[in-house]
């Protein structure tokens, strides 16, 4: 073997004509490019995946520093690289990186678990390639190389994996050297090591071809490679040559699999399965996708990029969805599949599952299963985890009090019912959130006045949980009562009031109008200031806007608007609050409403809540806006936040856990489950 740089090598894929598309499988007939808004995170389908081990993968095919790359965290790229004839020689060299293909990828399929793209690495060579998650344990590319030109060619390919971060450990090439088998070290973080999260430490590994290799390599660097004959107790790249001949206008179809395993895992069996991916119909997935994107209702867009990111949101979705196990007996969701991240992949939290009212239109089962979870580990007393997953119950305690999560639970319940009309479901909800309701009321109104302080640990049950302008610059939270939890409340009690009435039950739906009402009143009486047309926060014990100092509590955040979503406010004083909205030096921002007005001084448009946009805190905007009549303005709401999430996707076609409101810039966390909502953000503008 010549030497040759390896980690450098690899493809990417190149240009396709422009199919016609089908308006009912719109994800099978793309056109897509890196400047298309295209999500490119892939993970198992819910029912091939699992908790435990768990690796999905995001394809790097916009990066011009790299070839075309599907990127684990953790077990690092997979890539290939082509050369023509003449590469033993030195007469020719390898293409890799993107600025060397002759022709871009073009993505054609695109699904929460499968993509199929084309590109050219060479003016007459096409290749096809479609790249499968199947399971949480194993993935496949196939590769169809076609030959376009009018003689015989010789294409070496060089499919390999390589670790940019650590090694790969016990490295060793197998049988013929059509397969290697190794190791990864997977330590989780502080997060998942104190909340005794189950977690695979070392990862076995199997990587192998469905053709002979002409020979295998594996290397401790990226110097040039080493003689096939010499293994490695460590690596950081594996790759497989081998030289095909293609007849003019002839091709050639081949598969590369990766499998992983617990350690100690048979190697038997994860050979077994990696035969089983050469041999699997690829297109049965495609169609499988196809039908279950069938559900999501079609929408008329004049915009193809917002066409497309209605679409991806039911993706992000749908990729973070996963099958019972452990404690969970339903279906549940983590935030994020890829990368996982500790505080991300405990369990559902209420404020993430605001993003079912968008799941429900594509899996209505699943997104009540989603709300299942909660109502099977309900406490008798009422109460309800602040994260509850497959195997945690996180209650932290704080203050001789259990922290719950934002009570947005029956109203989340009482829109998935309108959207599936399932009675049985209604029933359970009902009882369950009668019960939810009751705990705060017991638990959270020290005061006994009707109206809540948020309770337990508050910052983190108050879901702004860093950079808040009040509770950083005046007060712990549970010193207040506030226009969020209390227009939340509000929002419980009609949702109940609607589940009650369904159910026949309407003495006790005139209890819940009673208590609405009630709150409505005393939210109205204290919380609103007519100088400057907004809602705050109230120090508990006087009901004023002061607290250590002369109005240090009326700071202008995104919480004043919840009033409008809950629909405590008057139409005259909804007419002043929407002037407040709509200030551009406030906040009617470039690319939505951001989390604290940006005329504040302590407004930071990259902090978490003092300034990014949060997409479900602006969902919740929205349909304050359209309960009031303001439609236009919410259409305009909406195409604001859909601009930074496009204008991002066209970056590094991520989604991202909050939006600057000023500028294309998104952070911290990747692949995060709520900005699916911008799915259902634009449904309720676009008929």
């Amino acid at each position: 073997m010549k030497t040759l740089k390896f980690l450098l090598i690899a493809l990417s894929i190149g240009f396709i004509p422009a199919m016609t598309r089908s308006q009912q499988n719109y994800l099978s007939h793309l056109n897509a490019t890196k400047d298309s808004p295209l999500y490119t995170t892939y993970a198992a389908n819910l029912h091939r995946s699992e908790f435990t081990l768990d690796a999905g993968y995001h394809f790097v095919f916009y990066d011009s520093t790299n070839g075309l790359v599907f990127r684990n965290q953790k077990g690092g790229d997979w890539s290939i690289a082509f050369a023509k004839s003449g590469v033993k020689s030195g007469t020719s060299k390898y293409i890799y990186f993107l600025n060397e293909l002759y022709r871009q990828p073009v993505i054609t399929t695109s699904y929460s678990d499968i993509v199929k793209y084309t590109y050219y690495p060479f003016r007459d060579l096409r290749v096809d390639v479609t790249f499968l998650v199947y399971s949480s344990h194993s993935s496949v590319q196939e590769f169809v190389l076609h030959n376009l030109s009018r003689k015989k060619e010789k294409i070496q390919v060089v499919p390999f994996l390589t670790k940019p971060v650590g090694v790969f450990h016990e490295v060793r090439v197998q049988d013929k050297g059509d397969y290697v088998t190794f190791s990864y070290i997977d330590k989780p973080d502080g997060w998942m090591v104190e909340h005794q999260m189950p977690h695979v430490d070392t990862v076995a590994n199997l990587f192998t071809v469905s053709f002979l290799p002409d020979s295998t390599v594996t290397s401790l660097n990226s110097l040039p490679w080493q003689n096939s004959s010499i293994t490695y107790d460590s690596s950081r790249s594996v790759a497989f040559f081998k030289e095909f001949e293609l007849s003019s206008g002839g091709s050639i179809r081949f598969r590369v699999v990766r499998v992983l395993g617990r350690n100690g895992k048979d190697l038997n069996e994860m050979i077994s399965n990696s035969k089983d991916l050469f041999n699997l119909d690829l297109w049965s997935i495609v169609r499988s996708d196809e039908e279950l994107y069938s559900k999501i209702p079609r929408l008329h867009f004049d915009n193809a990029d917002m066409e497309m990111l209605y679409w991806m949101g039911f993706t992000l979705i749908r990729q973070v969805m996963l099958p019972p196990e452990g404690k969970c007996h339903y279906n549940y969701y983590v935030f994020s599949r890829e990368p996982v991240w500790g505080w991300g992949h405990g369990g559902q939290v209420f404020h993430e599952s605001l993003s079912m009212l968008a799941y429900v239109f594509m899996d209505p089962e699943g997104a009540m299963n989603s709300q299942r979870v909660y109502m099977e580990r309900q406490h008798s007393d009422g109460y309800i985890n602040y994260r509850t997953g497959p195997y945690l119950d996180e209650t932290i305690p704080y203050n001789n009090q259990l922290t719950t999560s934002a009570p947005w639970f029956n109203w989340e319940n009482m829109e998935i019912y309108k959207i599936t009309k399932d009675k049985g479901f209604l029933s359970e909800a009902y009882i369950s959130g009668k019960k939810f309701y009751d705990y705060w009321l017991k638990n959270r109104d020290s005061l006994h006045d009707g109206l809540c302080e948020w309770g337990g640990h508050a910052v983190l049950e108050s879901v702004r949980d860093g950079e808040v302008a009040v509770w950083d610059q005046v007060g712990w939270p549970s010193n207040f009562e506030g226009p969020d939890l209390n227009s939340m409340l509000v929002m419980e009690a009609k949702s109940l009031e609607f589940m009650a009435n369904a159910l026949g039950k309407k003495d006790e739906a005139e209890q819940w109008k009673r208590e609405s009402e009630n709150k409505i009143q005393l939210i109205n009486k204290y919380m609103w200031d007519g100088e400057t047309s907004f809602y705050y926060n109230v120090d508990m014990k006087s009901k004023t806007f002061s607290f250590k100092r002369k109005n240090d509590l009326k700071r202008e955040e995104i919480i004043g608007f919840l009033p409008l979503w809950s629909g405590v406010v008057s139409r005259q004083r909804a007419d002043s609050l929407v002037k407040v909205l709509t200030d551009t030096s406030k906040f009617w921002r470039k690319y939505g409403v951001p989390s604290l007005s940006a005329a504040d001084p302590y407004y930071n448009p990259t902090g978490y809540w003092n300034g990014p946009v949060w997409v479900e805190w602006n969902f919740l905007i929205e349909e304050g806006l359209l309960k009031y009549g303001y439609k236009d303005l919410a259409n305009e709401l909406v195409n604001k936040v859909a601009s930074g999430m496009i204008a991002q996707l066209k970056k590094d076609h991520e989604f991202w856990e909050f939006y600057n409101p000023d500028r294309e810039w998104a952070g911290y966390h990747r692949s995060y489950i709520w900005d699916g909502l911008i799915s259902r953000m634009l449904m309720d503008v676009i008929k």
